[in-house]
């Protein structure tokens, strides 16, 4: 019987010869150590030619319905990759550096990091979401309600008030958002983040996305008037419309970040693309002089 490559099949193990013996038909050979006293031994044979192309000693012949893979199996990707890309890894936003050209800095075009800030109904996810749409430059939204609300079961709901639960819940979006952002930035897309920073709550303020995220983030504060905010509120549905008394005192705190340093567009008679054009100019000014926060 022969080997699937031509070879003949190497005789069976035998007590006293290790795997490292080689057989011959010459050890059985008349006269030969190991061969009976007397008794004529079988004629020597030649050993058949290796078939061509085959050279070195017989293969073993392979287990039965055993596959032996003609080509050496995938390396699996890195842990951190996906596929065969290796993304680079998060790591904390940089201050924009501001372009050598003596013109003023083009925000469509550049990767950044900006935190939209405002009351409920100032517009801050409308304008994010159309800002992000029409930027040349690769951008993510990321909307801290709405990864707030990935949480199903055991919501917050911000109609009952602020307690233990919803500031845990908020801490985890906010951290989770950070991550995202870094993630993304790292990878050369730029983010624009909305939530309803207060301005003395230093929980739930600056501080908190300014470690999660990096110095370089752009904060940009939207505070239309009163009126408006009650307006746009009127039209939410679900746990994202609150009563008018709420957003009253939302809007009256927001007003704590005038004198604070921090760019603010009054929107009140702006249309969602009105204020995406004015929030690129805000970005082209803080790019060349980032705001102290």
């Amino acid at each position: 019987m022969q080997d699937a490559v031509g070879a003949p099949l190497p005789p069976p193990h035998q007590p006293g010869h290790g795997p490292a013996t080689a057989w011959s038909p010459a050890a059985h050979h008349p006269g030969h150590p190991g061969a009976h006293p007397g008794q004529p031994g079988p004629a020597p044979q030649t050993p058949p030619a290796p078939a061509p192309g085959f050279a070195g000693p017989p293969v073993p012949r392979a287990a039965p319905h055993t596959h032996v893979p003609s080509h050496p199996a995938p390396v699996p990707p890195a842990p951190d990759s996906t596929g065969h890309v290796q993304l680079p890894p998060g790591g904390p936003v940089g201050m924009p550096s501001t372009p050598p050209a003596a013109g003023a800095p083009d925000p469509s075009s550049t990767t950044l990091a900006v935190l939209l800030i405002g009351p409920a109904g100032a517009g801050k996810t409308s304008v994010a979401k159309y800002w992000a749409d029409h930027r040349r430059a690769p951008t993510a939204h990321i909307s801290l309600d709405d990864v707030r609300e990935w949480v199903r079961s055991g919501f917050a709901d911000p109609q009952s008030g602020w307690n233990d639960n919803s500031e845990a819940q908020y801490r985890l979006a906010r951290r989770t958002c950070g991550f995202a952002a870094r993630n993304f930035l790292a990878n050369g897309i730029s983010c624009i983040l909305d939530d309803a920073v207060f301005p003395d709550r230093p929980v739930v303020g600056l501080g908190g996305w300014k470690r999660h995220v990096g110095p370089g983030l752009l904060p940009v504060v939207l505070l239309p008037g009163l009126e408006i905010v009650l307006e746009r509120n009127a039209e939410r549905t679900g746990n994202r419309r609150l009563t008018d008394e709420e957003v009253a005192r939302i809007h009256g705190r927001m007003a704590g970040w005038y004198g604070s340093g921090l760019p603010i567009v009054d929107n009140s008679q702006l249309d969602v693309a009105g204020t995406a054009r004015v929030l690129d100019e805000v970005l082209a000014r803080s790019i060349a002089s980032p705001p102290q926060w």
